[in-house]
Formats: C-alpha cells, structure tokens, sequence
C-alpha cells in the first residue's frame, strides 16, 4: 500500500459506528479506502445497512489527523501490517466476514502454505492441563504446525512455550497495540516468539489491553486457525467465547475433557456435552478428525467394526452416508427424515461404534 492508501485504511478504521464489515461495504462499493472519502455522501447512503448516523464522521478532520499519527508511528517502529485484501493477509482469516481490515503484525510470521490451530483455555490453569498441553504440542510437532494463542497467563502461555520447546512457529494474537506488553511479566518471551513467528493484533498504539479489547481479539484467534482447541476452561470466560466464535465460522472446535467436578473442566465438559466441540483425549484425535492422517508416518488405518448392532435411526442414517457420501448433518437430518437433536445423537453413538467419521466443517462420512 502506498503511504495514503494506508492513512486512508487507518481512518476508516478510527471513525465511529464504521467496523469491518461497514468498511469492506465502502471499500468494495468505491473501490478503495481512499475513493470511499472522495465519493459523493449519497452515493455511499445507498448502500444497504448504511446510513447517515454511519457515516457522520467520515469526514471530521480529527480522524485522519489521528491516522497520520499513527501512521508515523508504524513507520518509525517498523511495524509490519497486511490490508484484508493482501495475498499475505491470512487466508482462513479473510473468509470471516468481521475479520479485521488491517491488521499489524512484528515478528517473523509466515501462514502460507501453513497449519494452524489456536489453543485457548484458562488462566487458571492446573498441572493436568498444562501438562496435557505440552504432551499433546510435542505429539502434532511433526506435523509443523503453526500454534496461534493469545500470550495470557495459563493456558495461553504454555502453548506458545511448548510452541517454541518444539521448534515450531507461534503466533501471540494481542488486545492491545505493538508498543507494548501484556502481560508485563510475559516480556520475557517476546525475543523468541518473535524470532519464531510473532504478534498480531489490529489495535493502535493508542490502545490499551481493556477488557472490551480481549473479547473483540477472540475472533482473530478463532478466524485465524483451521481448528481451534480449548484446554480447561470454567463455566464461563473467553476460551468459551473464542470456541462460540469459532463455532459461528464452521471451523473445528475440540474441548480436553476432566472430572466433572473439577472447577476448570465444566466449561470443556459442557462444550462436548453440548455438541459444540468433539472431545481431544489425545494428538490422534485431532490428526483423525482434521483428516491429517495422510501426512502421518505410522498411520494405522480407521476399520469399523464388524457385526455393530444399530437402531432403526442409525441404519437409516448409515444408509444414507454410504449412498450419499459425506455430508453435512442438517442435510442428514434433512433426507433421513429425523429432528436434528436425534441426528446429532445417532452420530455420535455411531462414531463410537466406528461406523462413520467426522470430517472438518462438520461433516460426517461412512466407514
């Protein structure tokens, strides 16, 4: 981007009621950020879900006087930045449609061609989870692939030091600006995640990490990755939030589980309760489900098993798959004439049966 494109990315960015999904409307209605401030008010009203509460401040002086600032600030600090429609930009990131407009980034980060998984959970953590974490990075690190989190305590930071233990890439995805560290007690880390990937965020220098900040990040970690993995968390909080996210993606989701009165398992257990998340016991179920197998040296092959009894919905469905192939479970739900909740169900059992499998974006094939 030139020097004005990018002001006028970062102005578009600082004025009120205009997100990214009311950005990438103007942008691809005018053509560029830039084009968007020389056309016409009207012209712009027109399109649908704008009006003119939006673009109030499109042209208040204040808002490209802050853009230049912190345009000086990117340059004099060398602060890398992808635009949402630049080939580096990260491509599972740039099918959601909130993703960011512009997003910062210091390091060494390289996602082509890349697997990516995001790991969140507690900050809260215990032994088991720190440990399970640290085992189950160890066992994928074969695979190379690229562990996204969001350097908080706990879980977070585990991830990214098993990450690096196992000379794999790892990306802090942050909810503040580059110009500082959060937390402080985590500065120790930078050099070497920043040599080993790097930090993302799409805050401004100006911005501090407030609480707002943290859950409005949650969606670049969730949108970033092919799956995204939740390693303790309580009845509440933001690793749960990041697995909702996700969920609203169709991207993967994979909860560890724990005993069910464990304070830091009820969040993980009422997400596979829920059916919001396939349970993780192990590095094989993720290899298994994200259909990563091929890429495994010592595969042993998936065989059902024989003479499984089934009842009169699970044949139904089973008929269905291995006449149909994959498919999606509202399309089975759909031809096997079944309310979704029982279809959920029969999948389920069936999958513990070992009949059929579940495959990325949620979808379901015979075995």
């Amino acid at each position: 981007m030139t020097k004005d494109e990018l002001i006028a990315t970062l102005r578009l960015q600082n004025i009120p009621h205009i997100g990214d999904i009311t950005a990438k409307k103007l942008i691809a209605h005018s053509g560029s950020p830039m084009a968007v401030f020389l056309d016409k008010k009207g012209h712009l009203e027109k399109i649908e879900g704008i009006g003119s509460v939006t673009l109030g401040g499109l042209h208040n002086k204040k808002h490209l006087q802050k853009a230049e600032i912190e345009y000086e600030f990117i340059i004099k600090n060398g602060i890398s930045y992808s635009y949402f429609e630049d080939v580096d930009y990260p491509s599972y990131l740039k099918h959601c449609i909130d993703g960011p407009v512009l997003l910062f980034k210091k390091g060494n980060i390289e996602l082509e061609n890349k697997k990516a998984i995001s790991i969140v959970g507690t900050r809260n953590s215990t032994s088991y989870g720190r440990d399970f974490c640290e085992k189950f990075i160890e066992d994928i690190a074969h695979l190379d692939p690229v562990i996204v989190s969001g350097f908080a305590y706990g879980i977070d930071i585990c991830a990214h030091r098993a990450a690096l233990k196992n000379g794999l890439q790892t990306i802090g995805c942050v909810a503040h600006g580059l110009n500082q560290i959060y937390p402080k007690a985590h500065h120790r880390y930078v050099d070497e995640i920043e040599k080993s990937g790097g930090f993302l965020t799409e805050f401004w220098s100006t911005s501090n990490p407030d609480r707002e900040n943290f859950l409005k990040r949650n969606r670049i970690i969730a949108g970033i990755s092919e799956a995204t993995i939740v390693i303790e968390s309580g009845e509440r909080g933001g690793s749960l939030v990041t697995a909702d996210i996700a969920n609203s993606y169709n991207r993967d989701v994979f909860a560890v589980p724990g005993r069910v009165k464990d304070k830091y398992s009820l969040g993980c257990n009422n997400l596979i309760k829920g059916q919001k998340a396939h349970m993780l016991t192990s590095a094989a179920d993720l290899i298994y489900l994200l259909d990563w197998q091929a890429e495994e040296h010592n595969t042993t092959p998936v065989q059902k098993q024989l003479f499984v009894e089934l009842d009169d919905n699970e044949k139904i469905i089973y008929s269905f798959l291995q006449k149909d192939g994959r498919q999606l479970i509202d399309q089975i739900a759909l031809n096997c004439k079944l309310p979704v909740f029982k279809t959920m169900s029969s999948l389920l059992t069936m999958e513990m049966k070992g009949m059929i499998k579940p495959l990325p974006g949620k979808q379901y094939e015979a075995i």
